[in-house]
C-alpha cells in the first residue's frame, strides 16, 4: 500500500504556511520535506512532529492508495 501526502500540502496552503516554515516549526531537515514529495516513507515520529506543528490528525496529512494488484486481488 503506497501513501501520498497531497493532503498535507493542501493544508499548508490552506494554513498559509510554506515548506520551509513547516521545517523550521516542526524540527526536521529538508531531506523529510524531499521525501514527502516524493511520497517516500517518513517516520513516524515525523509525521508526530508535523501533526502537532498544524494541531492535525494523521488523516489530514496523508491518506493510503492501495496497490493496483490489491484492488483485485483479495487472498
Amino acid at each position: 500500500m503506497a501513501v501520498t501526502y497531497k493532503k498535507l500540502f493542501h493544508l499548508l496552503i490552506d494554513k498559509g504556511m510554506t515548506n520551509a516554515e513547516l521545517m523550521e516549526k516542526a524540527g526536521f531537515s529538508a531531506n523529510i520535506i524531499t521525501r514527502i514529495k516524493r511520497d517516500n516513507y517518513i517516520s513516524l515520529d515525523s509525521i508526530e512532529k508535523i501533526c502537532k506543528t498544524l494541531n492535525c490528525g494523521v488523516d489530514d496529512i496523508l491518506e493510503f492508495i492501495p496497490d493496483e494488484k490489491e484492488n483485485g486481488n483479495n487472498d
